[in-house]
């Protein structure tokens, strides 16, 4: 019996052949066709043996001879669009279960990654699947050619000589007991062993993409032990895979020949007593050795299908996770093309998945009205950064709700919410492509011309000009090569070019020189003109520029003003000032 997730791993596969089911239906003719054919044969030996040779005619061995070649050319025909048509749907297949894990994961909430490394994923989107292509475009087709070898041939063995036949059916019960043994233990095997290369996978992204990181602290001799116990235990568990697959093939391959052995000898002492013909026994042998190879052959493919199951699984337990943040099945409201802007907080709870048993807000109060600057000021795990996290519904509260023009976020499609909303990180994320596809991210619509008046007003186009191809450089992974002042600039001006009415500055400043923070704090003002700007701010000048402070602490405000009338009351905030914002205690104390 198969297991509910075989069950699913094949309602897997079988969902996404079903679009293709002319190209499957000309697979199965030519399978059947080039069966037929190679069956056939046997009864084109009997003629030849018993017509061609033992008649001495060659009149007899001409026709023989070319039926045998006519045959010859059907099965090449056919073999040839069995191959092709096969391995078209094995491409085809896996392009589009490709396509859709990837259009699925990328919907999923940021809260999904907390828990799924990246580089697993990654791992199997693309070894997984191309497990999949090999067994879809490959092994599945030999599975069913040499099952419908079987079956003919056991048929044509009984047609043929049935006493022969009984010791080849005594022997198949003794050959099928090994592959239903031994492939149980396989396929939990197969599974394993694809957990291992995907973990072997998973050390060497997370490895080699902080190399700077690792190399710095000279952790090369750690990371060498902790990558070979990795890849040892891949190999074990791959070791294991292999030698059940052995020692069923090894099997397989004694009880077939044996009986094989035993039907010669039986046959021999036959055609010698005058019971059968010589052609009879040739086709018989002939019969024999195509279910003995076809069973052979079956016991390795069960090896490889049961390894497609695993990676049928993992590939089924990605498309199942669910996105749990998702528009209302009912109440949805859409938004206006441009919101006014007014935001607010009321007693928001939460916690990360991760973290479940600590709130990073805790009966959060906030509101920022249309067209204001705020900023967010506290200490490190005060809750800032989550507040962008919820305004942009990358997670929900467990208590509470957040609005966006008097409209609870909860009844919005998050796609219609977020292109609201322009994010400059602290750390801003630049993709592998040109300068120009950076700055254009977020509105692919965007003209050159438009490209290029943000980067002026980002204070970018300079730097962007001296660049080798200008912008159309290819930027490394990561934005590699460029400063951190030149990542925020190319950030503000992708930010600019979306024009949305909220924005959220994660300190855009914080770490960087003293001239890019100059450049930056004059690009600033441009962006935050006419627009709803939130600002996690570490640097005085970000924060005398507000309208108004919040003072963050345990995930609550603790106090909202201006700068001086919170150095004045907040005790927090003095603080912080002295700390943070490099202002001298004396003016703390004023």
């Amino acid at each position: 019996m198969l297991s509910s997730r075989h069950r699913r791993a094949m309602r897997l596969a079988s969902g996404f052949i079903a679009p293709y089911r002319k190209q499957v239906a000309g697979a199965l003719l030519a399978l059947i066709v080039t069966a037929g054919i190679t069956l056939s044969m046997g009864q084109g030996i009997r003629l030849l043996v018993d017509q061609g040779f033992m008649t001495r005619s060659p009149h007899l061995l001409n026709q023989s001879i070319g039926l045998f070649m006519v045959l010859v050319v059907g099965l090449a025909i056919g073999t040839f669009a069995r191959f092709y048509l096969v391995s078209w749907i094995g491409e085809r297949v896996v392009a589009d279960i490709r396509r859709q894990v990837f259009n699925h994961l990328v919907y999923l909430h940021p809260g999904f990654y907390e828990n799924n490394r990246s580089s697993e994923i990654q791992s199997r989107l693309t070894t997984d699947t191309t497990l999949l292509q090999s067994v879809i475009g490959s092994s599945l087709s030999l599975f069913l050619r040499n099952a419908l070898m079987v079956v003919g041939g056991i048929v044509l063995l009984f047609i043929t000589n049935p006493k022969l036949t009984s010791i080849v059916v005594i022997a198949l019960p003794l050959v099928l007991a090994p592959i239903l043994i031994f492939g149980r233990r396989v396929r939990s095997l197969s599974r394993e062993s694809q957990d291992r290369v995907a973990d072997v996978g998973s050390y060497v992204s997370e490895t080699l993409g902080q190399i700077k990181t690792v190399q710095a602290y000279n952790h090369q001799v750690q990371d060498e032990q902790r990558f070979s116990v990795t890849v040892e235990q891949a190999f074990d568990t791959a070791r294991k895979r292999i030698a059940q697959r052995a020692w069923l093939i090894t099997l397989v391959i004694v009880l077939v020949l044996g009986a094989v052995g035993v039907m010669l000898w039986v046959g021999g002492m036959d055609v010698i007593a005058g019971r059968i013909s010589g052609g009879e026994l040739a086709a018989f042998v002939f019969y024999s050795l195509i279910v003995g190879s076809a069973f052979g052959t079956l016991s390795e493919v069960i090896g490889e299908l049961q390894r497609a199951a695993g990676a049928a699984e993992r590939i089924a337990e990605l498309l199942r996770s669910e996105n749990i943040i998702q528009p209302p099945a009912s109440g949805l409201v859409t938004l206006p093309e441009r919101v006014r802007g007014d935001l607010r907080l009321d007693g928001v709870r939460f916690s990360y998945p991760s973290r479940p048993d600590s709130y990073a807000v805790d009966g959060l109060d906030l509101s920022v009205k249309a067209g204001e600057t705020l900023a967010l000021v506290g200490p490190s795990g005060a809750g800032k950064s989550t507040v962008y996290d919820l305004l942009l519904r990358f997670y929900d509260p467990v208590q509470g709700q957040i609005l966006i023009d008097d409209v609870p976020l909860t009844h919005l499609d998050p796609l219609d919410l977020r292109r609201h909303f322009a994010l400059v990180s602290q750390n801003p994320a630049l993709f592998f492509g040109t300068v120009e596809e950076n700055i254009r991210y977020g509105n692919p619509q965007a003209t050159s011309e438009q490209v290029r008046e943000a980067a002026q007003i980002a204070h970018a186009h300079d730097f962007i000009e001296k660049m080798p191809d200008g912008y159309q450089t290819h930027l490394g992974d990561g934005g590699l090569g460029l400063s951190g002042g030149q990542r925020q600039r190319l950030a503000i001006a992708r930010a600019l070019l979306v024009d949305a009415p909220i924005l959220l500055l994660d300190e855009a400043t914080s770490a960087l020189d003293a001239q890019s923070e100059h450049l930056i704090q004059q690009a600033l003002p441009s962006l935050m003109k006419n627009r709803t700007t939130l600002v996690i701010a570490h640097r005085l000048a970000t924060v005398k520029n507000a309208d108004r402070i919040a003072v963050m602490d345990q995930g609550q405000v603790v106090a909202v003003g201006t700068h001086q009338e919170l150095v004045a009351s907040n005790a927090l905030y003095a603080r912080l000032a002295a700390l943070q914002f490099n202002v001298g205690l004396e003016s703390a104390a004023d």
